[in-house]
């Protein structure tokens, strides 16, 4: 049964974390508020669930999740090595709308899809996101919509197209990118690919342009790590 919960209600919110806690648990799926737009998060170590997310979103698995975490630390459990730019990046965006695509570690027990040994990490600036993590752990999260359709803004829009394929909603109002989204700017995440870090020449790559700025990416590692 579908359960929405309202999450400027105090009562509510408690209720619905729980709510959420126990369906993540579950193998089920959870539409959460984010900094950005709201997601769709699934247990990122159960890959039946993160089958479900890509079912409920009608997408394929070359098209991998990206897992939002609760903080810093995890993103070094996560990730074979943390270069030097990628810390950087992490210490200025991180909470916030900046997503790092990093080498997963190889003893990492999940399915994600076809990801090719990488993995996209995010932690998100928006506190019913950060709480629900630090109950469950790593939450593999794609936008609450339909492949193709609009990112969702508002639980309404999340509901309408995703339905009782999802066991309980975090309302947490609508969502306009966050403090650093600029009018007229995609309200989503930036993604950088930091994989070839490694290589002689290798450069972080802007994936998808977002509400960080190519910009202030510059600012923090030089025009020089960035293709």
């Amino acid at each position: 049964m579908t359960a929405v919960y309202d999450c400027s209600v105090e009562s509510e919110l408690l209720e619905g974390l729980r709510a959420a806690r126990g369906a993540i648990g579950r193998g089920e799926l959870v539409v959460m508020p984010t900094d950005t737009v709201y997601g769709l998060a699934a247990d990122a170590f159960r890959p039946a669930a993160v089958q479900r997310l890509l079912e409920a979103k009608q997408a394929g698995r070359d098209v991998p999740p990206p897992v939002l975490i609760p903080g810093i630390p995890t993103l070094n459990a996560l990730a074979e090595s943390v270069p030097e730019p990628v810390d950087a990046l992490v210490k200025q965006f991180w909470p916030g709308p900046l997503t790092l695509v990093v080498e997963a570690r190889e003893s990492l027990a999940w399915d994600l899809g076809e990801t090719r040994g990488t993995v996209a990490l995010r932690m998100p600036d928006n506190p019913h996101a950060r709480h629900l993590l630090a109950d469950t752990g790593p939450l593999a999260v794609s936008s609450a919509n339909i492949a193709g359709m609009p990112a969702a803004t508002t639980v309404a829009d999340a509901l309408a197209m995703l339905g009782d394929l999802v066991s309980v909603y975090l309302d947490g109002g609508a969502l306009s990118g966050g403090e650093l989204a600029a009018e007229g700017a995609p309200a989503t995440s930036t993604i950088v690919d930091a994989t070839s870090l490694h290589l002689p020449e290798g450069k972080l790559r802007i994936l998808r342009a977002g509400v960080v700025p190519r910009d202030a990416i510059v600012d923090v590692v030089g025009a020089e790590l960035v293709a």
